[in-house]
């Protein structure tokens, strides 16, 4: 992954009467067959108690893996076409909103898993392990496992590299730990920034050389830090 993705999002609010009747379809019916009935991906998708229905889509794994983006656009249409499949089926909620994942994206089933083998997961179990709940490694099969709910996460506890096996009803919640690219603009290598510098680094500037019969010496250039990009 590359670059800084922010995830973007479509909220459309409304509030319907409270009635009595049979639903021929539940909301997680719903949803699942209207996004990939659009052909994206349904990543995620969960109702809050306040009546909140938030929905995350993605492109199909093919187009997300060349680097196709949801956008703003993609987030509205699947956004209208749930306002009216909810509405249909008299399936209540107080807000909606459809987002794409941004780059923590969530793992929620196997095939996420699978797909994501071999990346660094942040995972986090639902009861402790060896006084710990939360860890950070490289996501992959089971060695000699066929069972599509066992992986195992490989990391450095500092001292030696570790091997965690988990089965997925074992885990509260894993995202993708955010690549980021470190490349400057027209992918030129960024400057090398010191422990704690902040802000935007600035390449040196090459001193021009002294002509031959130029007396005046050229001013020292500096680094310059600054606290963020002119606009």
């Amino acid at each position: 992954m590359g670059g800084f993705i922010q995830p973007i999002f479509f909220a459309f609010s409304i509030f319907f009467l409270t009635q009595e009747r049979t639903h021929r379809m539940s909301w997680q019916a719903a949803v699942e067959t209207t996004v990939t009935g659009f052909g994206y991906e349904l990543v995620d998708c969960e109702r809050s108690a306040g009546g909140l229905l938030r929905v995350t889509i993605d492109k199909l794994p093919a187009q997300a893996d060349v680097g196709e983006l949801i956008t703003v656009d993609d987030c509205e249409k699947v956004t209208r076409q749930l306002q009216y499949v909810l509405e249909v089926e008299g399936l209540e909620y107080a807000r909606l909103e459809v987002s794409s994942p941004g780059l923590d994206r969530p793992l929620r089933n196997a095939a996420h898993y699978a797909r994501f083998a071999g990346h660094e997961v942040d995972v986090t179990l639902k009861l402790p392990f060896q006084g710990r709940k939360k860890y950070r490694g490289v996501l992959g099969a089971q060695p000699g496992v066929e069972d599509v709910q066992a992986w195992r996460l490989v990391f450095d506890d500092g001292a030696a590299e570790q091997a965690l096996d988990f089965t997925l009803d074992e885990v509260r919640e894993a995202r993708l730990v955010p690549a980021f690219s470190f490349k400057g603009r027209g992918g030129e290598p960024a400057p090398d920034r010191k422990p704690g510098q902040r802000g935007v680094i600035k390449p040196k500037k090459a001193v021009p050389k002294k002509q031959s019969g130029e007396s005046a010496e050229a001013a020292p250039v500096q680094d310059k830090v600054d606290g963020g990009l002119k606009q």
